[in-house]
Order: structure tokens, then sequence, then C-alpha cells
């Protein structure tokens, strides 16, 4: 199974969704490698884009081994959109992708996100304005609409297909319902008969059966995984390889568990800076260590640590008492 977005082809129908704060560099490289078809950077901001700080230049720079990948892009301007995206088309992006579907409230004061559904007018022009700015292929990520009386993702996508758009993502809740509830995806496969490029699915996927069964009530032609990734970046893998030919493949080892844990604290430091880098990465050693044997003393002992060496010992040995409860329950 693959994935082609406009001439973008891609191994497998399995996407990293963007999510503020986790899809970083290292999280990105790291579920590329382990099978993700395609990577999504965080949201940025349009304006931070063309300003060019220097925490956005961390959030849209690009390695090697994670393309081709995608940034996300959010904003209620055409031309500021448009420029942002010109610039991050020149920095080696390979897809740009337009946030119409973040529901968080300071996104959403701003006119941007979510709210955009809201406005089908200024969500054409934002639409059209980046698909002329760029080379690339662009995608639309939304909402199946604002509120249940306005669920018009199916109208926009018609919008977003005649305005030259080439993927559409649909997670499956109105704004109102923030994360709220079950994700409707039986209402994508409306999107999906809205229009004729590939419409990819997303919300609660958490398990393998969970994405062959919303690929069927859907009808998309490709998945998204969010938060079903926290602590498992081989997840989108495990999916990827699972709708390929219907094996069920095994997480990783406790072994190998200590492997990629360790590479991703690395890499972290190393793209972050020491402080930042042990801080951003409290959140993935808790998701990481989740209903392992004396977790909970773990994740306190790393939270309160901002020296790397020190963190890089607690994974050790907090992996190696693992490994040593599992040789013993084996004996």
């Amino acid at each position: 199974m693959t994935l082609t977005i406009g001439p973008v082809v891609f191994d497998n129908p399995v996407i990293l969704a963007p999510m503020s704060g986790v899809t970083d560099m290292p999280f990105r490289r790291l579920a590329r490698r382990l099978g993700a078809g395609l990577v999504v950077s965080e949201m940025i901001a349009s304006h931070a884009a063309i300003r060019a700080n220097r925490q956005t230049q961390r959030m849209s720079t690009f390695a090697l081994d994670e393309a081709p990948a995608a940034v996300q892009l959010a904003g209620c301007e055409p031309e500021v959109m448009a420029e942002a995206a010109r610039l991050n088309e020149d920095k080696g992006a390979a897809i740009i992708d337009i946030n119409m579907g973040c529901p968080v409230k300071k996104v959403v004061n701003g006119d941007a996100g979510s709210a955009l559904m809201r406005d089908e007018g200024l969500a054409a022009r934002i639409l059209e304005a980046v698909v002329k700015a760029v080379r690339l292929p662009v995608t639309l990520k939304m909402r199946t609409g604002w509120d249940d009386a306005n669920r018009n993702a199916p109208r926009l996508a018609r919008i977003a297909e005649e305005c030259g758009i080439k993927m559409v993502t649909v997670h499956g809740r109105t704004r109102n319902q923030l994360y709220h509830g079950r994700a409707d995806w039986g209402f994508i496969r409306h999107v999906k008969e809205a229009v004729r490029i590939p419409v990819v699915g997303n919300g609660d996927v958490t398990t393998l059966d969970e994405a062959k069964e919303l690929l069927s009530v859907s009808g998309a032609d490709a998945v998204m995984v969010g938060r079903g990734a926290f602590g498992r970046p081989w997840f989108p893998g495990q999916v990827a390889h699972f709708l390929a030919t219907g094996e069920r493949r095994a997480d990783p080892t406790i072994f190998e568990q200590r492997v990629i844990v360790l590479e991703h604290f690395e890499a972290m430091v190393a793209h972050h800076g020491t402080e930042t880098g042990c801080r951003l990465a409290r959140k993935h050693v808790a998701w990481y260590s989740g209903g392992l044997r004396d977790s909970a003393r773990f994740r306190a002992a790393v939270n309160q640590s901002l020296d790397a060496d020190a963190v890089r010992r607690m994974i050790w040995d907090f992996y190696e008492a693992q490994l040593e409860g599992t040789e013993r329950a084996a004996a």
C-alpha cells in the first residue's frame, strides 16, 4: 500500500500527526525510521515562520532521514501564509500542510485553526494563496466542522480541491468537541465521497484494529496517528505493517525499548540543548515507561533533574531493572 500526494509517493499510508510539543525533529526522525510513511511538523504560526526566531527555526528544521516531510502552517492572513509557505519550501519541506483543525482557544481566538471552518471564503483565499505560492503539493487538515450544527467538512473539502489542494485530512470530531467523545469515522466517508483527491482519516487510532476499522468505516485512503504514538514511536510502523500484511508486529523488547529511549533522549538534548532537552524529554520518558514496574518513582526522579548524564543513568538503570525482572520471571 502506498500513498500519493501530488508528485510525491510514500511507501505506506500511515502518517504521524502534527502535535505541538511532541513532533519535533527528534520524534519525527524516530517515527520515520521505525516505519511511519509520512511525518508532519508541529504546527507553526505563519507570522513566527516569517520572523524566524530561534524556536521556530528548530520547529521547521528537517533532517535528511525524515524526508519527505511536511511542515504544517497556521494563520488567517493569505499573504502571510503564502510567504511562510515559500520560506519553508526553500528550507526543504516536501509538503505544506494548512491547519484548519486546531481547536485550542489561543489559536481559534486568533481566527486561525478550526475557526477558519466558519469562514469558507477566507479559508478559500488562504488555500488558493498558498497553492499559488509554492511548487510543492499543499494539503489541508481540518475537523468535521465547528459544531454538530455546522459539520461542513465535505463542502470545505470540495473548495480545497478546486483551489488545488492535493490531500485532505479529517479529524473525526467538531471543534467544540475538542478531544472529548469518540471520533466519528463514518462522517469522514462523506468527505471521501465529496472529492477525488486522497482523504486521510484521523482520531482515536490507538490499536492496529482501530486503524483497520477507521479505513473500512471511512473509506479513507490513509490513516493519521496522533496520541496513539505517545511513548510508541514504533506504532505507526506497526500499523503500516499490519495494513500491508495482516501480521501483528510485536512491540520492541525491553532491551530494544531502552535503545530507542536513549536514542530519543540524546537527540532531544542535541537538538534543544541540555536544559531544554531534559525538560522536554520528561513527558516522553513518562509515556515510554507507563505501565512498567516502578515507573512512578522513575518518572519522579527524571522530572527533578536537568543533568543529562544523570538522566541517561536513570534511563539505563530503569530498563536494566526491567530486564532483570523479565529474566527472573522466565527462570
